[in-house]
């Protein structure tokens, strides 16, 4: 059998071609990786790719159209919002996540409580003011909140969202949930968490949660009206995408004291610039889209996007399709 073609796009700010070249030691002898940092970097690779395996990194209608040998495109990551999918489909292009892995699951849940803890002790201010000779318990005091007895609210309960709903119980949290589908009544009574459409969720929560993938529909899923349903103590926590939350707006919510704090470990666009205003917001703690990427995250996701991609060039029919 020839070789197989495979395009591995590693996009530099999740490590680029350090990345991609231990992600191409995985793949089978057969298979003929070349590794790039952005999918038309090598313009005769993308021409004969039959897979395009791509880490954060764009892959467009414009990309899709110079691959006519295309096939499939593997996003190793649950999101696939940087793969222009309508295209895709019109081109009979299979698009695939890794979803069903459960890859990210546990550290994105880790992460989420990592953001949610640090708003309800105040770690940040409280670390700053030490390190500058402040003992700011007093001044902090009146702020310092417990999970426990809280409403967590969870924007989506899938492999992720359950994650977190189960450290939820462990922290004597209330769960609620929203979500295009209703999960099943034993996943709900194994969490004791209670379906609720979106804005009723925003009004009952304490902290909110976001775990559900960016499409057309999702973009700005919390704009300026869906912000200001929430309590003025409430907290809001991003792991997912950071263009589910109009940026501005929560900035505008933060400045007021309309809201108690937010946990961002994502940005739109990625890197942030200089410029976004929740860079300075009062009382955000900031993470550089670390969810996905511990070293063990690190590994799942390499072996279960190089797996689905082995079995599909083997006949396999491919898991985890999007589109």
């Amino acid at each position: 059998m020839s070789a197989r073609n495979v395009l591995a796009v590693i996009a530099p700010h999740v490590g680029g071609r350090r990345v991609g070249a231990g992600l191409a030691t995985l793949f089978p002898a057969d298979a003929q990786v070349t590794v790039v940092e952005t999918a038309d970097e090598d313009p005769a690779a993308l021409r004969s790719a039959e897979v395009i395996i791509t880490g954060l990194a764009p892959v467009t209608a414009e990309h899709l159209a110079a691959a006519p040998e295309l096939e499939l495109v593997q996003c190793a990551s649950h999101g696939f919002d940087y793969v222009d999918v309508a295209v895709a489909r019109e081109r009979g292009v299979r698009v695939c996540n890794i979803g069903s892995s459960g890859a990210e699951a546990q550290n994105v849940a880790e992460q989420t409580f990592a953001l949610m803890l640090a708003l309800a002790k105040q770690l940040i201010p409280a670390h700053t003011a030490l390190v500058d000779a402040d003992w700011a318990l007093p001044r902090l005091q009146n702020s310092l909140t417990e999970l426990s007895g809280k409403t967590l609210g969870i924007v989506g309960l899938g492999q992720i969202g359950r994650e977190v709903a189960r450290r939820a119980v462990a922290f004597d949290m209330t769960v609620v949930y929203a979500g295009r589908n209703r999960v099943s009544p034993e996943i709900e009574a194994q969490y004791g968490a209670r379906h609720l459409p979106l804005d009723d969720l925003l009004r009952a929560a304490d902290y909110v949660t976001l775990h559900t993938p960016l499409t057309d529909d999702t973009r700005h899923l919390l704009d300026a009206g869906r912000l200001a349903l929430l309590k003025p103590t409430a907290f809001v926590v991003n792991t997912a995408r950071g263009a589910l939350i109009d940026q501005d707006a929560l900035a505008d919510a933060l400045e007021k004291g309309a809201l108690a704090g937010a946990g961002l470990d994502v940005f739109d666009p990625e890197p942030p610039t200089p410029a976004l205003r929740l860079l300075r917001a009062p009382n955000v703690v900031l993470s550089p889209h670390a969810g996905g990427v511990t070293r063990e995250t690190l590994v799942r996701i390499a072996l279960a996007a190089v797996a689905n991609v082995t079995g599909f060039l083997t006949g396999e029919a491919p898991r985890d399709v999007v589109s």
